[in-house]
């Protein structure tokens, strides 16, 4: 089944259960670039991320298609929130495994939902190698958090939500890490509106997709610490993000860690909104080059809203 047709199913399970968030249109962003740019606030989201879409659409495909076996995951943040409020929403049964020495705040958060936690490994990749192999060995469902049609799917439909207010953007911009985000914005925004140019925007720190696109193969890059650890880390490299990626970004941006820290600061200070690294990353990306989008409408998407009290404390001094 095309993906877009995906899409528009996804939009149909989930939309009864997760939030059509606002499109805010942000004077101070306009002004700047002397155009109109608009706010696409999955902060505002369930859990605090645009993840929540995803997570509930592929456990709702699971049930359509009446799949018996254990959904689990292995993940630290947004899309281990986002899984384990569609299991407490759907009770279904599934486990989230996670590594040792994860940030107490997000395993409480994930906690919270009541669902089955595991812990294994130092770090992130361990932990996911650790749960891809167990969930083959127990014959489980392991659901990527990105690398998946139905969480593509789920994720492309904020780009219905856009359309159904503005038909015709010039300009989507969107944080990119592993690209299930942008996979699915960008299927269905080119289908319905082909002349909107869909921006990806990475931290200089962690462009690993940026870089393979353009050099057309995977590139493995070490990744440096950034703010923007809700994008940090790749993609796999048979990830079918990555064709998606080639086929449907239309360039791509770089930003510093200080301009990541300076989007945080600004959402607060000229809308009032708190927002985490990623969703920092998309809004640096237009304030750094704002001449690019004169006379143009823009909307970014702003991905989530879960920074710890820590990282906004080192932020704000």
């Amino acid at each position: 089944m095309k993906l877009s047709r995906q899409i528009t199913d996804a939009h149909r399970r989930i939309k009864d259960n997760i939030l059509n968030t606002p499109l805010l249109h942000s004077g101070w962003l306009s002004d700047l670039c002397n155009g109109q740019v608009y706010l696409k606030m999955e902060s505002e989201q369930y859990t605090g991320s645009f993840k929540a879409r995803g997570s509930l659409n592929k456990l709702l495909w699971i049930r359509e298609n009446n799949l018996q076996q254990m959904p689990v995951t292995a993940s630290t943040g947004n899309h281990g929130l986002g899984f384990a409020r569609a299991l407490d929403l759907l009770g279904m049964k599934g486990k989230v495994f996670l590594p040792n020495g994860a940030d107490t705040s997000k395993v409480e958060a994930i906690r919270s939902y009541g669902a089955d936690l595991e812990f294994y490994g130092d770090d992130p990749y361990t932990t996911e190698i650790h749960t891809r192999k167990t969930a083959k060995e127990n014959n489980w469902i392991y659901v990527s958090p990105y690398n998946d049609e139905q969480i593509i799917a789920g994720q492309g439909t904020i780009g219905i939500e856009i359309l159904e207010k503005i038909e015709e953007p010039h300009n989507i911009l969107a944080t990119v890490g592993g690209g299930g985000l942008i996979s699915g914005i960008g299927t269905i925004v080119k289908e319905r509106s082909p002349k909107t140019r869909i921006v990806g925007c990475q931290p200089e720190n962690s462009p690993e997709m940026s870089v393979s696109v353009k050099a057309d193969e995977y590139k493995e890059i070490e990744g440096k610490p950034t703010l923007s650890d809700g994008s940090a880390g790749g993609f796999e490299k048979d990830a079918i993000t990555f064709d998606l990626c080639k086929e449907l970004v239309d360039d791509f941006t770089l930003v510093s860690e200080e301009q990541i820290k300076e989007g945080i600061r600004l959402m607060i200070k000229k809308h009032h909104k708190l927002v985490e690294g990623s969703a920092a990353v998309a809004v640096a990306s237009l304030f750094q080059d704002p001449e690019r989008y004169a006379d143009q409408t823009t909307v970014i998407v702003v991905c989530g809203a879960n920074i710890s009290l820590e990282t906004l404390k080192e932020v704000l001094h």
